[in-house]
């Protein structure tokens, strides 16, 4: 009688899938890392409408502000080397390497149109403009809703237990392939016909693995999700081995201090981005972050000069930045 009661107020059980395996696999080692977490939230008020009125040029078309969000967050890394980095650990031994990395490789996490998340690699975003950046996310976009979810966490999932056998790791193997045994329930991977013919697709047509592999930093676009609700990312999971990973919150009206020309000071409604930051305490101090807020900080102050970033790199234009502040 009490099972039958306690069927009637479920509404759904849901198995772990592939995703979500792996997602919860990752996440939970992350909490191995001792968090540091602490909000950077600048005003954008000038800087958002120098967008708004850049985006209705020609030349600016179809250039979406979680593209500028991810090429200021770029430059921001260009200033701040230390956050781009991945750690190794010895818990035992207290011993450890911290790897700094010259590409900027981002995991985001992006929502496809059945609802499934999928983090995607946008890759080497240092070496790419800002539409350059904007057109390959949108190439990203265009084969991840051809890609078979469970077909390509497959073949991720298969690529890091192959790497946990080169560092000898066993028990997580051991763990590891326990949890990749399909069941009808779990995982849906493709066979016979059906996957030789998704197999046919070529790399320009879906995702591999090496657009969906883990990058060098996560930054999450939570504001994305719903736009204009207060809601700051206030801690966000780090993804070992990376050291920092950012939380982008929706842009939010509330009152600033505006500073005057004869050096007054008044109150008005002003636009505000909550970002949260968090790093692996063991890689990673407050002065490391400290340039890369500063970065930003030197854009939002000067907007007119993302007019340049169609065609410069981040770091060119970070540089840039640094130098007008510095004048």
């Amino acid at each position: 009688m009490m099972q039958e009661t306690r069927k009637k107020r479920i509404r759904s059980v849901e198995h772990f899938g592939m995703q979500r395996k792996i997602v919860a696999q990752m996440t939970t080692e992350g909490w191995g890392a001792p968090h540091c977490s602490f909000m950077y939230e600048p005003d954008i008020t000038e800087f958002l409408a120098e967008w708004r009125r850049l985006k209705d040029q020609p030349a600016w078309q179809g250039i979406t502000i979680n593209t500028v969000l991810l090429y200021l967050c770029t430059m921001g890394l260009a200033a701040a080397p230390d956050m781009n980095a991945h750690i190794e650990y010895h818990h035992g031994t207290a011993t450890g390497t911290i790897t700094r990395f010259k590409h900027v490789d981002i995991s985001m996490p992006t929502t496809m149109s059945d609802g499934k998340m999928m983090t995607l690699n946008v890759q080497n975003c240092e070496s790419k403009t800002l539409k350059e950046i904007n057109d390959y996310v949108l190439d990203l976009r265009r084969r991840m809703e051809k890609t078979n979810l469970d077909e390509a966490m497959f073949e991720v999932s298969m690529e890091n237990t192959l790497n946990l056998a080169k560092k000898l790791k066993f028990h997580r193997i051991g763990m590891r392939l326990a949890g990749l045994i399909p069941s009808r329930k779990e995982i849906n991977r493709l066979k016979g016909e059906e996957k030789k013919k998704y197999l046919k697709l070529t790399e320009n047509e879906r995702l591999t693995k090496k657009d969906i592999k883990q990058g060098t930093i996560v930054i999450s676009n939570l504001g994305s999700v719903y736009r204009g609700a207060y809601a700051p990312p206030a801690l966000i999971d780090l993804v070992p081995p990376m050291v920092c990973a950012l939380g982008l919150g929706s842009f939010v009206d509330k009152p600033g201090v505006v500073t005057k020309a004869d050096s007054g000071t008044s109150i008005e409604p002003r636009k505000y981005w909550p970002v949260c930051i968090v790093m692996d305490h063991r890689a990673l101090d407050f002065d490391g972050v400290a340039p890369f807020c500063k970065c930003l900080d030197e854009a939002f102050a000067n907007p007119s000069a993302m007019r340049d970033w169609l065609n410069r790199l981040p770091a060119q234009a970070a540089a840039s930045e640094k130098e007008l502040d510095v004048k």
